[in-house]
């Protein structure tokens, strides 16, 4: 006899969402994810106000990064993860657009739902999204003009200016853009075309305003030197390392010592003191006049380095000692057997100088030739984090065009030309594929159409006047956010990275393409925690 009841193969606490039920379930979270941050698009979007919990607690961020957003939210959600970790990688990609590629999966997801509703499958869905994508990269890359081909150097600034505006315009520093458009373009113009942004040190400094950040051609480290060392060394040899520079602790984890006398515990002192200066003689052994070390130097050595005529610069987090052997041309070491063997960093100078209350050491003259050091001075923490991550943006959106000189305008004028360019080969599209590559079109019309609801204006209206005018024939139309209303962005200098934009639409097309594939959503069962029987 045959046993109508279901057979289930998953573990008793393990969870299945199957067929529709699954589709939702991703669409919905997709889509919420969007409209969390669809608020922040543009240059009048709102900033979110981030709260910290654990340990952290009651920290704040005010940010409209989407990235920063979403990487500090906490989802449950798959299909609300995949978007999440695609923003991470667009920021890493290209450093802007996070927003954007966010908001244009959740779009194009919503168009999906639509056509799943109308008993379309999702593989033709995908196929004629292909077309459509394929459609407006060609439109794109043929209205995109390129710097090494048609202008020189004095144009490639000036439109390199012209795109760091557009990216700062959607930021904190919206109002201070022209002060910190001249500080990128000059930092990323000093790296040559080599687009390593680690040669471009921030640092944040509370107090002032804004406006008072500036740009130091060189590398300064937020460090102290040594008491009683000199303060200023000229022809720097510079030994970097990674080394434990203390005395005063037994390093074997539970070992003891156990003796009958304080005599012998004055012997152990100066045991471990020449020891110290066993090393501290080997490390001078390298011929160096500068030693700085990722980790504490306790007295004893300070002392001897002193004595030794030595600068010896301490503590220096891992990023900032990386960098530092970058730009000197150094390497980090932890033994000093072999002076022969190790590569000694070099600069000119190397002085203390006083920037607000704090004092810092400047490296001038260093190796690499095109490194600097941006300072960004204002009012709270909050704004100096932010200030830092609008000018992170705007710096690899400049590095990324600095490699590929290729720029398209903004202001949606780039999306309605992909969103036409979707729809034409739409209508030449016979089969069910037509209706899914017009959906595309309508979910990249939705990126300007959000852009000019976040300002206040009337989307409809702005959206109807732009699509005309692309439908003429008028591709550099977009959104005049300043006045409200449509302009040419040719004449308003209102131009964007090429790369931007390509890798927002593609990956925006394959993160909903990889959701709207999902049938079945299989959770695992938690792990049951066994009893503690370890010994107390």
């Amino acid at each position: 006899m045959v046993s109508l009841n279901p057979i289930r193969i998953l573990k008793n606490e393990a969870e299945e969402e199957k067929a529709e039920v699954a589709r939702m379930s991703s669409f919905i979270g997709a889509i919420a994810i969007g409209d969390l941050v669809k608020s922040t698009l543009g240059p009048k979007g709102m900033d979110k106000i981030l709260v910290s919990c654990g340990r952290n607690a009651g920290q704040v961020e005010v940010t409209n990064d989407g990235a920063t957003i979403l990487k500090s939210v906490g989802v449950d959600n798959p299909a609300a993860k995949i978007l999440v970790d695609m923003s991470k990688v667009q920021d890493d990609e290209v450093g802007d657009g996070t927003t954007s590629v966010t908001v244009l999966a959740a779009e194009l997801l919503r168009e999906a739902e639509k056509l799943i509703e109308q008993k379309l499958h999702p593989q033709t869905i995908i196929a004629g999204w292909r077309i459509a994508v394929d459609a407006a990269k060609q439109a794109l890359s043929d209205a995109s003009f390129d710097h090494e081909k048609n202008l020189n150097e004095a144009a490639l600034r000036l439109d390199l200016e012209n795109i760091a505006r557009t990216t700062l315009s959607s930021k904190i520093l919206s109002n201070h853009k022209e002060h910190f458009t001249k500080l990128a373009v000059d930092a990323v113009l000093r790296l040559k075309g080599s687009g390593n942004l680690k040669a471009i040190q921030i640092i944040k400094i509370p107090g002032g305003l804004l406006e008072e950040s500036f740009l130091d051609e060189g590398f300064l480290l937020n460090k102290k030197v040594g008491v009683h060392q000199p303060k200023r060394i000229e022809n720097a040899n510079i030994l970097i390392a990674n080394t434990p520079m203390d005395t005063d602790k037994i390093k074997v984890f539970g070992s003891t010592i156990k003796v009958d006398s304080m005599a012998k515990i004055a012997e152990l002192e100066v045991a471990e003191k020449e020891k110290m200066k066993d090393k501290v003689n080997k490390i001078l052994a390298h011929k160096c006049n500068v030693f700085i070390n990722r980790q504490l130097i306790y007295n004893y050595p300070e002392q001897l380095f002193a004595d030794a005529g030595v600068m010896a610069i301490e503590h220096a987090d891992f990023e900032g000692i990386e960098r530092l052997a970058l730009v000197i041309g150094g390497e980090i070491v932890s033994t000093f057997d072999s002076p022969d063997k190790v590569k000694l960093g070099h600069c000119k100078l190397i002085e203390q100088v006083l920037i607000g209350d704090e004092c810092l050491i400047r490296f001038s003259g260093v190796e690499l030739g095109s490194a600097c050091t941006i300072v960004i001075r204002g009012a709270t923490q909050q704004v100096i984090d932010e200030a830092e991550r609008s000018l992170h943006d705007a710096l690899c959106v400049l590095a990324a065009t600095v490699k590929e000189p290729k720029v398209v305008y903004g202001g949606g004028a780039s999306e309605m030309l992909m969103a036409e360019a979707a729809s034409r080969v739409a209508a030449r599209t016979a089969g069910k594929e037509a209706a899914a590559a017009e959906a595309f079109a309508t979910a990249l019309r939705r990126l300007p159409s959000a852009v000019a609801d976040n300002a206040g204006y009337d989307s409809a209206e702005l959206i109807a006047r732009l699509r005309a005018s692309h439908a003429q024939g008028e591709n550099t139309m977009g959104l005049d956010m300043e006045n409200g209303r449509v302009g040419d962005m040719k004449k308003l200098g209102v131009t964007e990275s090429y790369v931007v934009k390509r890798q927002v639409l593609v990956s925006a097309a394959e993160a909903a393409e990889m959701i709207l594939r999902v049938d079945n959503i299989l959770k695992a069962a938690p792990r049951r925690r066994g009893p503690d029987r370890r010994p107390c």
